[in-house]
């Protein structure tokens, strides 16, 4: 529910809204070409930063050509401006901003992450050259000048920008959708264990009481003999003691 309450979120952005986000944004990223720590750990936190900071080359601020050893460089930088250790009167929100960087690092490093990654921000960039070719269609069918606002770089760098992190958003939830539906899985297969498990239990321990009743306990062949003998020696010692009292009664006589 929570997960389709958000892409609903998303989905209703308004352009509006968005295009003053995005004016911010860069404003902010204009003012850390000076590097300094509180406006990363700004950069890094901001609200809706746990979407914004999906896509690892933008947490690092580099370009998606760059090289490992770039990607390297540029970490360490980072690393260094909002570790915590370095901004321990902003602690909190340095500490977050530096794990933003780690993952992203670590993203990076996995060629494989790395590869789903640009597939993304590429996938952007192509939603956007095909909107902009609709769009010039629908212009020529009305007989108007073939002319888009997306046609300059950077309302196109904007429009890649919103598209890209739509996309990664969309993804974002998909994985925690997904998430949440194995881990109910999980939940739900480990109930039913515990169910047989016990159910297993009380069968058993019903067989057990069940072979009591039906089958009392079968003694071995010293056991009953000595119950017979002792049966006996009983019966003897009533038999002497009842005729020595006749004896002793004819004796009085």
């Amino acid at each position: 529910m929570a997960a389709k309450e958000g892409e609903m979120a998303i989905s209703t952005d308004d352009d509006a809204a968005f295009q003053t986000f995005y004016t911010e944004v860069k404003q902010i990223e204009k003012r850390d070409s000076v590097l300094t720590p509180a406006q990363q750990i700004e950069r890094l936190t901001r609200p809706g930063s746990s979407y914004f900071n999906l896509n690892p080359f933008e947490v690092l601020q580099i370009d998606p050509e760059a090289t490992d050893e770039e990607i390297k460089k540029r970490f360490r930088q980072l690393s260094i401006l909002v570790h915590p250790d370095k901004n321990q009167d902003d602690a909190d929100r340095a500490q977050k901003a530096f794990e933003a960087v780690d993952k992203a690092y670590k993203l990076l490093l996995d060629q494989e992450q790395k590869k789903r990654i640009i597939d993304v921000i590429h996938a952007g960039k192509e939603n956007v050259e095909h909107m902009m070719e609709k769009k010039k269609k629908q212009l020529k069918k009305d007989g108007k000048v073939m002319v888009v606002e997306e046609d300059d770089p950077e309302m196109f760098r904007q429009a890649v920008y919103k598209q890209t992190m739509k996309l990664f958003a969309e993804l974002e939830i998909k994985r925690k959708e997904r998430e949440a539906k194995e881990m109910h899985e999980r939940k739900r297969q480990r109930e039913e264990e515990i169910e047989a498990q016990e159910k297993a239990k009380r069968e058993r321990e019903w067989q057990k009481n069940f072979e009591v009743t039906e089958h009392p306990p079968v003694y071995g062949l010293d056991v009953l003999m000595h119950s017979l003998a002792t049966r006996s020696c009983c019966s003897a010692g009533w038999i002497s003691s009842e005729g020595g009292s006749e004896q002793s009664a004819g004796n009085l006589k």
